[in-house]
């Protein structure tokens, strides 16, 4: 008998014997079936049903937190802001990590890579924040900006930039908001779109501008965040263009702290706070209008479904694109809860990041973060890393490990802990963030069944899996802290209706059995005014019902019993095949992403085929895995990706995987490309919330699908 063997029959049997012993214990102390009955209830009911929709919404919640905000009578971001100020003055509330320098670092295969020499995180209290967003925003109105005006924010994730976006909250002045992937004619778009004078941006993006400026007549100042270590060459600009930094803008507002001309001028809950710009999956960016009102009700309800208690020593670590309203919300939240925000960048994130220097800790591991907002495609690589890590390790280990997978699993569902397995086990995969985690909330994508549980049941913590769109204030239902289902997206928040619509065509009905089916209708005070400048736009997608405003999502959901919302589908993704067959891409593209050999993958059908294609960006290490079984361990990755024997091999493990996981016949690939590229925001083939360009994917590999399609025979 193995080693491995023995150790897994000894740790059973410790097993047995400390549950027999502690049973009892457990009971007086945990109380599960308390958990149980929580996981059990019943989250929102149907207030209107006929044959053609409807209607699900939450029972109403109370919160101590939340009847202090009231009190004070929030109604805007900047009221909301100023009572976070009040209440937590001295805190400390924004941390950024200093680098010390830059140096490039040889890898074993000779490519160079910049890395960083970080030090520590530098805290700014609340107090502090308000002060210098009050500096910044009289800066701005000294620079020639007046109530209601736009100004264009274009930079990364950090501290100023949520500093400047407060201060424009105080001085009403509305934020046009633009993702950093966006190429130069989205920018050029958005900027002459919404007509903006000033530009707020960074060191690393101020370059684009020199090119960009050409096209843009209206901007007349440029703001920069500066950068730690460079300093910031300002030449080569339009002349009638200043280029101002930041901090100079800050200093001419602390001049300007007693005239009374320069005073706030406070928004009312109407005017419009964000003119966010969606990365969009396809065509031009889209401006979405959200107001005070929009903004702070999306607050509100979240606020009601996240039941933490709070304290000083939390912390919420902060790396999602500011330009997507899921970051924004989750920081302003942080803000209501007292929660520090340490600023972090997926270069820098663990330990292992692509930027941080050989030997040197990651920034979760000196923030060890309380609280992580994160994108199911982060997750899953997550999920990936630990899997492949224990498999490394050998047979005997992986049904060590599997063992204690299960064992906790089933723990975790009967409202159990499992303090042994936590201490042995568990906490070497919580050290990857910190080890101090206790809620993760995921967004902008759907998360796969397997990468929920694995996640939930690692790390030891609550994830929280939300639904919505920047059309709807990013967050429209999120799952409640005791949930325990996966796939699903929780009932709908405070304030919040959702409807489900027949959709006749996808063969989608409100009367389905066993559970109501139909296209998702988000209805409330969180639905945005409209697109920005696209009447016939908003008026196809918004419309008035009842006092109520609602947004036609285009998604498909079915409500389960218990009334949490499930999305099984999305109009746009449905293809019918040539015998008459449906399928939903992104269902089998969630499926497909949990196969160790793929890192991201788009399925394609034609109506005049009888079977779909997958375009598949490959895991390098599982292709040096496959590459050794086929004794091509010589070649390169690109040369992998074109080799005929690596392809089939692929192929085949997505089949095997799609069999496994029950897919239809019909719905695994056929054939299958393997791609060199990386698909990161900036190449414009998935958006900052890293979902999939399909257009744009399509065009980019044309030659390929038709390769596939002319060679692939079936199945």
């Amino acid at each position: 008998m193995a080693s491995s063997d023995i150790m897994l029959m000894v740790l059973q049997t410790i097993m047995m014997i400390w549950d027999f012993i502690t049973y009892p214990i457990y009971q007086m102390l945990q109380k599960p079936w308390e958990k149980v009955r929580m996981i059990e209830k019943t989250f929102a009911k149907p207030v209107k049903t006929s044959d053609q929709e409807i209607v699900y919404e939450a029972a109403e919640k109370q919160r101590a937190l939340f009847d202090d905000m009231l009190r004070a009578k929030c109604d805007t971001m900047d009221k909301a802001w100023r009572w976070s100020v009040s209440k937590y003055g001295s805190r400390s509330l924004l941390g950024t990590r200093d680098i010390l320098a830059e140096e490039d670092e040889v890898q074993p295969n000779g490519k160079i890579f910049k890395k960083f020499i970080l030090g520590d995180y530098r805290w700014i209290s609340y107090e502090g924040v308000d002060t210098t967003a009050d500096h910044f925003g009289k800066g701005l109105r000294d620079l020639g900006m007046t109530f209601q005006d736009k100004v264009c924010v274009f930079a990364d994730t950090r501290n100023e930039w949520f500093i400047a976006a407060q201060a424009c909250f105080k001085q009403s002045f509305a934020l046009v908001t633009l993702y950093t992937n966006l190429g130069e004619e989205a920018v050029e778009h958005g900027v002459n779109q919404t007509q903006v004078s000033h530009i707020i941006t960074s060191h690393d993006l101020l370059p684009k501008f020199r090119s960009i400026l050409k096209n843009t007549p209206t901007v007349t100042k440029v703001i920069y965040f500066e950068d730690q270590v460079k300093s910031t060459d300002t030449t080569g600009f339009p002349d009638n263009v200043e280029i101002i930094p930041f901090w100079d803008v800050v200093s001419r507002g602390k001049k300007l702290v007693d005239d009374p001309k320069m005073q706030p001028s406070p928004p009312s809950p109407n005017d419009t706070a964000i003119v966010m710009y969606t990365s969009g999956s396809t065509g031009v960016p889209k401006g979405v209008v959200l107001s005070h009102k929009n903004m702070f009700s999306t607050l509100k309800s979240v606020m009601l479904s996240i039941d933490i208690q709070a304290t000083k020593e939390d912390t919420f670590i902060a790396f999602l694109p500011l330009a997507h309203v899921l970051e924004l919300l989750c920081e302003s939240m942080m803000c209501m809860f007292g929660v520090k925000i340490g600023y972090s960048t997926p270069n820098t994130l663990i330990d292992k990041s692509s930027m941080v220097k050989r030997g040197s800790m990651g920034d979760a591991t000196i923030l060890q973060p309380t609280i992580m907002a994160a994108v199911p495609l982060i997750l899953d690589r997550v999920y990936k890393s630990i899997t492949e890590a224990v498999a490394k390790k050998g047979p005997g280990f992986d049904r060590i490990f599997k063992y204690c997978y299960d064992y906790r699993m089933k723990a975790i569902l009967k409202g159990e802990s499992t303090p042994i397995l936590d201490a042995l086990l568990f906490r070497n995969f919580r050290s990857l963030f910190g080890g101090r985690l206790k809620l993760i909330v995921a967004g902008g994508a759907p998360l796969s069944k397997e990468t929920h549980d694995f996640i939930r049941n690692c790390m030891g913590c609550p994830v929280l899996q939300g639904y919505g769109l920047t059309e709807t204030t990013a967050c429209a239902s999120l799952m409640e802290m005791c949930e325990m289902s996966t796939e699903a997206v929780g009932p709908p928040n405070q304030g919040v209706q959702i409807k489900l619509i027949n959709w006749e065509e996808g063969n989608y009905r409100v009367t389905d059995q066993p559970r109501p089916r139909g296209e998702i209708v988000i209805g409330g005070n969180t639905v945005a005014d409209g697109y920005y400048l696209m009447p016939e736009k908003t008026a196809e997608d918004f419309y008035e019902s009842n006092g109520r405003r609602w947004f036609k999502t285009g998604d498909v959901g079915q409500f389960e019993r218990n009334g949490t919302l499930r999305i099984i589908d999305r109009k746009k993704d449905l293809v019918k095949l040539q015998f008459g067959e449906y399928v939903s891409l992104g269902k089998v593209e969630a499926c497909l992403k949990t196969c160790p050999i793929v890192d991201n993958v788009c399925i394609y059908g034609e109506s005049s085929k009888s079977y779909t294609v997958a375009l598949v960006v490959p895991d390098q290490g599982q292709m040096k895995v496959l590459a050794k079984k086929f004794g091509k361990d010589n070649l390169s990755h690109e040369e992998l990706c074109e080799d005929h024997d690596i392809t089939g091999g692929v192929l085949r493990e997505l089949v095997n995987h799609g069999k496994k996981h029950k897919l239809e016949k019909f719905e695994i690939p056929g054939a299958v490309s393997l791609c060199k590229e990386l698909w990161a925001p900036e190449s414009g083939l998935v958006t900052a919330a890293f979902k999939l360009k399909r257009k744009p994917i399509q065009e980019f590999y044309q030659r390929d699908l038709d390769r596939m399609y002319g060679s692939a025979g079936g199945k």
